[in-house]
């Protein structure tokens, strides 16, 4: 057991305190608790904006326990006339948080309120970390202080200070600054693990970095909580949501870090000469610098091939400083040498976007002798940033394996823009079919109409009609993407028997032919021509051909939006028809930085890594970031645009590795690392969040962190009316209000939807595949978890709290508690009552003054998931397992039985609160239902003399008398349920006829 271990806390400062002195200041000072020990820093003076810079050592007596422990963090405010303190915040900061001093950077903490009536704000900035180093002593002690104790903060002695000079906020170390004894870079350093990008030798010296933690909850741990940054992005420096422009003009890309790659176009070759028996060559060219080479496909039998295709290789990862552009003769052997081009990079011209693109230029190939020859290959060679528009279709060389890559595989790993489909719902109404012919004649037929367009399915239900024109009348929903590839097929069908149906007649509609409508208007009905499937007799089908016919009523509704994702989280509200389209209220711009600290989803040589790539959704609109291989902390710096049409609407980010670039191939599925949801109203308009967002997964063994995913997200408004409109409008269109579905038809269209788009965008190239868009549309979020269920019962009791609190501070008035407190609420009871026209504008002044109040503690930044909230820290492993197992369930039958017997026993606790709910209101009914007529008898008289004396004395008088009554003092109550409360509990219910 290492015996010389210590926490150390540097306590750098702190920001924004509390005035706590009445001149409008504080004299702040901290005390550390940590194992039974205790340590305070010196007083700052005046100064709600603190700076200490102090240091302090705890002996960690049994590491064992490190992970139990916790340490205290205490801001108070020194009172020198009455040597005392009164307190300003505290922070607590759990055991499991803890990292060697590599890894710990300063975090500002918001200070937390000991007591529910206390006041706080401000942060606190700390540098917690462990270490071994002998040469450090432990902090000598402070004696704690008694209750009457006279000790001056001010005495203690003073801590050592460090050689540097520290500040709020923290100078991150520099990459070139690490120690002689660090290891090779193999991790990143401790900023990039932390979310934070290398500061680039290009750009002049940068202001320090700011890091905040922000955590909805004092029990969320600080590991899951949303960090804030300041980068270094293309349009300069983010400080506090808001951008610090440099000197130089800023690009379109300034959401992003600016990124330089070398771009070479590959065009064509001509005259190449023959290298193979049969006078010709398969040519294919190799693209190389340094470590890393790219190649394009080779062209069979071809002395005058074409390729037109762009590698981009990054600079930063760049070993070499020439380039080599390299024509080969593909052979089953060995490939043949034909030619090659060599660049200096120092002379490769700079472009930078608007600029036109660089032209191809003819260039001679050389023999290996540095000869040149006849043949000549055509190329582009350039420097440039991701804004230039050869970027998202580039094969890129942070996307491959440094030795070797092949340019086939480059289409897995590309980015892309993708354009979801237009869904339409496809309405058709079964109404009758007419002069049906039954293979059995001597029986009425048993029909129905099943409908399916692809692989929806729909049938009517069974009508046995005594004729042979059977009536239904019935509605049949589809989901219909454009371009329409699948017809509308009926088929009209008897039952013949059990399990054996018989096809009577068949129709086949296209979907282009039908009409669309944008409203509630009616649709003309159609009379369609049934035909038999199979027909041996040609004159039975001659005479057969129009005997059957079929009557419907078919349209594609665009007044609908097509729900294709869960609706807690839909990322557009619009319907259809675009005709129907409101103008664009702003733009919302997403810049995807980097990942971090990135859980290996695989093995390679040995090691764990990932080859992850970002996909982020917002309306049709999906993109996908170009695949970062084996990388645990890919930098992707992507910058994406969206038109916003509702500010109701949320942004979806996901993280995922890419399986299809293994031996295993195209059966294999995208494992999903994350994602994170931002709500568009929750962004201030104009300001850059630069955050660090956990990627949180629930797995069976429980919530793990699976890495942080560092964005940049800014919302601007384009249109302030029309955005302000917004809010008077429903959340849907018009035709969700008119023509209403039911709950189980839109979960089922819903179900659709998402299977048509997964189909869609799983044919485009590259292809997003089904599990991605499944994962990223919470296609499963409507199946039953216990763990849900418990989250969604304490988030409406927290709801419901405020109540619950002011019925306990009512109960209290009204037993005199506080004797003050209950005159007071008296004095003011009267004044309403006497003035009732006060009540409502004072109620509406207190919400106001209440919002006001609130505004100075506004949220600063995205919510975001929380294990707390979720029921996901405590939750059971069997509840998980439950949570994670398939529908239909695939567990043994034991197991299932004990969770049926759970789940019926939570049922009858449910079944017991819904029927007392219905006790109450049968026992309201029978009050005038002379169910008990003695009961309703005297309910009858009471009323009536209630009429009378309401009728002659003031309505002032009765409030105040009945308010008076029920805050009468305890010496004057009974223990006893009041005479109201035992008649009402004697009324009868219907729970005497239940079985």
């Amino acid at each position: 057991m290492n015996t010389n271990l210590k926490l150390g806390v540097d306590v750098v400062g702190a920001h924004n305190l509390l005035p706590k002195d009445g001149q409008g200041s504080s004299s702040a000072f901290v005390e550390l608790y940590f194992d039974g020990q205790k340590y305070r820093t010196t007083v700052k003076e005046k100064d709600l904006d603190p700076v200490w810079d102090e240091s302090f050592y705890f002996n960690i007596s049994d590491p064992g326990i490190l992970p139990n422990l916790t340490l205290d963090a205490f801001v108070y405010n020194n009172v020198k006339g009455t040597h005392s303190r009164s307190f300003l915040g505290k922070v607590s900061i759990a055991g499991t948080s803890f990292v060697p001093y590599s890894d710990a950077v300063v975090l500002h903490y918001p200070l937390e309120k000991r007591g529910i009536f206390s006041r706080v704000r401000g942060e606190l900035g700390l540098k917690v970390y462990i270490t071994d180093d002998p040469t450090i002593k432990s902090s000598d002690p402070v004696v704690s202080m008694a209750r009457n104790s006279q000790t001056h903060p001010e005495s203690v002695q003073e801590p050592v200070k460090k050689s540097e000079t520290r500040h709020t906020f923290h100078h991150l170390p520099h990459p070139t600054q690490a120690p002689a004894n660090a290891a090779v870079p193999a991790a990143p350093p401790p900023m990039m693990r932390y979310g934070y990008e290398q500061i680039k030798p290009n750009p002049p010296p940068q202001p320090p970095k700011l890091v905040r933690m922000y955590s909805e909850s004092s029990n969320q741990p600080v590991d899951y909580a949303l960090k804030e940054t300041s980068p270094y992005l293309g349009g300069g420096r983010v400080v506090g949501g808001r951008v610090i422009r440099t000197d130089k003009a800023s690009s379109t890309y300034d959401l992003v870090e600016k990124m330089h790659f070398l771009f070479v176009r590959v065009v064509k070759a001509r005259d190449l000469p023959a290298m193979d028996i049969t006078g010709s060559l398969d040519p294919y060219v190799e693209v190389r610098i340094g470590n890393y080479k790219g190649v394009t496909r080779h062209v069979e039998k071809n002395q005058n091939p074409m390729w037109n295709i762009v590698f981009a290789f990054s600079r930063e990862r760049m070993q070499a400083n020439v380039l080599e552009v390299v024509v080969k003769d593909k052979d089953l052997v060995k490939d043949d040498f034909v030619g090659f081009v060599r660049f200096d990079l120092n002379e490769v011209p700079l472009r930078v976007p608007p600029d036109s693109p660089l032209a191809p230029q003819w260039y001679r190939l050389e023999d290996k002798k540095g000869e040149r020859i006849k043949s000549e290959l055509m190329l582009a060679v350039w420097i440039g940033t991701q804004a230039d528009e050869a970027f998202p279709d580039a094969w890129h060389s942070d996307a491959a394996t440094p030795v070797d890559s092949s340019g086939a595989a480059s289409v897995l790993i590309r980015s892309k823009v993708y354009q979801a489909p237009r869904l339409w719902y496809v309405r058709v109404n079964v109404i009758e079919a007419q002069d049906l012919v039954p293979t059995d004649k001597t029986r009425f037929p048993d029909t129905y109409v099943k409908a399916h367009i692809g692989s929806q399915v729909m049938k009517t239900k069974s009508v046995q009609a005594r004729s042979l024109n059977p009536l239904w009348n019935e509605d049949l929903l589809f989901v219909a993407a454009e371009p329409f590839e699948d017809h509308l097929i009926l088929t009209v069908e008897d039952r013949v028997g059990p399990g054996k149906d018989e096809i009577l007649g068949r129709v086949i509609i296209p979907l282009n032919m039908v009409e669309k409508r944008a409203d509630d208007r009616m649709i003309h009905s159609r009379w369609f021509n049934l035909e038999k499937p199979v027909v041996v007799d040609v004159d039975q089908l001659k005479k057969d051909k129009f005997s059957m016919r079929i009557h419907l009523r078919i349209c594609l509704d665009g007044g609908y939006h097509v729900l294709d994702e869960s609706t807690h989280y839909s990322s557009d509200l619009r319907p259809t028809a675009k005709q129907l389209w409101k103008p664009t209220i702003g733009v919302l711009e997403l810049g995807i930085l980097n990942a971090v600290g990135l859980h290996p989803m695989k093995t390679r040589d040995g090691r764990g890594t990932s080859d992850t790539y970002c996909v982020a959704k917002y309306g049709h609109k999906w993109v996908r970031t170009r695949t970062i291989v084996d990388n645990l902390c890919p930098k992707y710096n992507e910058q994406y645009t969206w038109e916003v049409f509702d500010t109701a609407t949320v942004l979806t980010v996901g993280v995922f590795d890419n399986s299809q670039l293994g031996d295993k191939g195209s059966n294999s599925k995208d494992l999903k690392i994350g994602k994170v949801r931002i709500r568009i109203s929750t962004l201030e308009a104009g300001r850059v969040y630069t955050h660090s967002y956990p990627l949180l997964v629930l797995h069976p063994a429980g919530v793990k962190k699976m890495g942080e995913v560092h964005l940049a997200i800014r919302f601007s408004c384009t249109n302030f009316v029309n955005m302000l409109y917004t809010y008077s409008r429903p959340l849907l269109p018009k035709m969700h209000y008119v023509r209403p579905f039911s709950v189980m038809q839109l979960d089922m269209l819903r179900h659709q939807a998402v299977h048509i788009v997964a189909a869609r965008l799983g044919r485009a190239e590259p292809p997003l595949r089904k599990e991605v868009v499944e994962y990223m549309s919470d296609v499963d979020s409507h199946l039953w978890s216990m763990r849900r269920s418990k989250a969604n019962f304490f988030r409406l009791m927290t709801i419901f709290a405020p109540l619950f609190a002011v019925s306990k501070w009512f109960g209290d008035i009204c037993m005199w508690r506080n004797p003050i407190t209950t005159v007071l609420v008296h004095v003011l009871f009267i004044m309403l009552v006497c003035f009732p026209e006060l009540i409502l504008p004072t109620v509406f002044l207190y919400m106001f003054l209440i919002g006001i109040w609130n505004f100075r503690y506004r949220p600063r930044y995205p919510p975001h998931m929380n294990t707390k909230i979720s029921q996901a820290e405590g939750v059971h492993p069997d509840e998980l397992d439950e949570e994670f197992d398939t529908f239909p369930t695939s567990r043994n039958p034991d197991l299932v039985r004990m969770r049926y017997d759970r789940l019926r026993s939570v049922a009858g606790r449910i079944q017991t609160v819904v029927g007392d709910i219905a006790t109450q209101g049968e026992r309201m009914q029978s009050l005038l239902s002379w169910r008990d007529p003695r009961a309703t008898a005297i309910f009858v008289t009471l009323c009536l003399v209630a009429a009378i004396v309401l009728y002659v004395t003031p309505f002032q008088a009765i409030a105040a008398l009945i308010g008076i009554f029920m805050m009468r003092h305890p010496r004057f109550r009974h223990r006893l349920p009041s005479v109201p409360v035992n008649f009402f509990r004697r009324l009868p219910a219907r729970t005497d006829s239940m079985l």
